[in-house]
């Protein structure tokens, strides 16, 4: 006969930190450092699909990719330089959400089609505020999701304000883009895309979807603002991928 434990409610919460800090224990150390929470840790977790080693902090959850968003978002824009900025973050990351509402206030909105947790249910084809209604936007790995991309391309585009940026990322998989919308079996689409919910794989040419919609587009790798020690120390390398900081008019830089 099985013998099915009872654990008081009481005591779940207590339980579950005392795992994470078990868990924990195997990571102390300094060899890795996370920007986006500042801890140290001897190595980072394993993270993904198909499992990448070194990849997740053990403390907040932070990838590759959002140590070096966060480490841009620092370093290279206003973020954090104290203007009010109205920033709009489709499909919030949990590891950004309290930190960007304490930098942002009352100007940070979160939003997602399927997550009830965000502050508001919004489909990206049809976001519904107005033109230039945000100085940021912040969107990542979510357009690889969305049936008619360049539909929420020219969105995106309409709502950000003229002197506004947006990141905008996605995977990229390949050279050239391949999607087929006639695939719509869920295991021919983890087969082909990786994932069940994905409609594509991206290519280099996601650039020239984003400059068909009007934006500006600049391509950041994490060497041109990174030194090769602070990708080791911080496990920013492949994985991590691109930035591509989209605005709607050239920076001088540019011209």
């Amino acid at each position: 006969m099985k013998i099915v434990q009872f654990i008081p409610r009481s005591l779940e919460k207590p339980l579950r930190k005392l795992r994470q800090l078990i868990r924990r224990l195997k990571y102390v150390g300094s060899g890795r450092h996370c920007p986006v929470c500042n801890c140290n840790s001897r190595e980072f977790g394993k993270a993904g699909i198909i499992p990448r080693e070194d990849a997740q902090c053990m403390h907040c959850g932070a990838v590759e990719r959002h140590r070096l968003v966060w480490l841009y978002f620092k370093r290279k824009t206003d973020l954090f330089k104290g203007k009010p900025l109205k920033m709009l973050h489709v499909a919030p990351e949990e590891v950004f959400e309290k930190l960007l509402s304490h930098q942002l206030g009352v100007d940070y909105l979160t939003a997602d089609l399927f997550n009830p947790s965000a502050m508001v249910k919004m489909d990206i084809t049809d976001i519904q505020y107005p033109d230039e209604s945000f100085d940021v936007i912040y969107c990542s790995h979510v357009l690889e999701h969305v049936a008619d991309d360049r539909k929420a391309m020219r969105e995106f585009f309409r709502v950000l304000k003229p002197n506004g940026w947006a990141i905008l990322l996605v995977p990229i998989i390949g050279k050239f883009t391949f999607e087929d919308s006639s695939i719509t079996d869920p295991v021919e689409r983890t087969k082909l895309f990786g994932q069940e919910d994905h409609v594509r794989n991206y290519g280099r040419d996601y650039v020239d979807r984003l400059r068909s919609v009007g934006f500006y587009v600049e391509e950041v790798l994490p060497a041109d603002f990174l030194s090769s020690e602070e990708m080791v120390c911080m496990a920013i390398h492949a994985a991590a991928g691109e930035i591509f900081l989209c605005k709607k008019q050239q920076s001088k830089a540019n011209t």
